[in-house]
């Protein structure tokens, strides 16, 4: 699998950062994605979301979001085990420290 991100990736990542407000960011995700890809993505940030900012149990999470524990073990994985900062660096700004122990 080639590195990320590659060439492709970096304009995708360029052409986001030139938009301007949520609105302009909610529609080029309504003609880049799905409406079921949207609805994915929402959902593994509201797993993130309660991950952060709950001691909720992954069954409880999965429960809420009508999800599998599949799921939310593996946003759990990247938000407090990978480390690559992109799920932080959102909640961190939305919702303020974690509730949950980061080790």
């Amino acid at each position: 699998m080639p590195l990320y991100p590659d060439k492709l990736a970096r304009q995708l990542i360029s052409g986001m950062s030139l938009l301007a407000d949520e609105k302009e960011i909610g529609q080029f995700l309504r003609d880049l994605l799905t409406t079921a890809e949207i609805q994915e993505f929402s959902n593994r940030f509201q797993i993130a979301k309660l991950l952060w900012t709950t001691n909720l149990s992954y069954i409880v999470i999965a429960q809420r979001v009508k999800t599998s524990t599949t799921t939310v073990t593996r946003v759990a994985q990247w938000l407090f085990k990978e480390k690559q900062g992109g799920y932080r660096a959102v909640l961190e700004r939305m919702f303020g420290p974690a509730k949950r122990d980061l080790a």
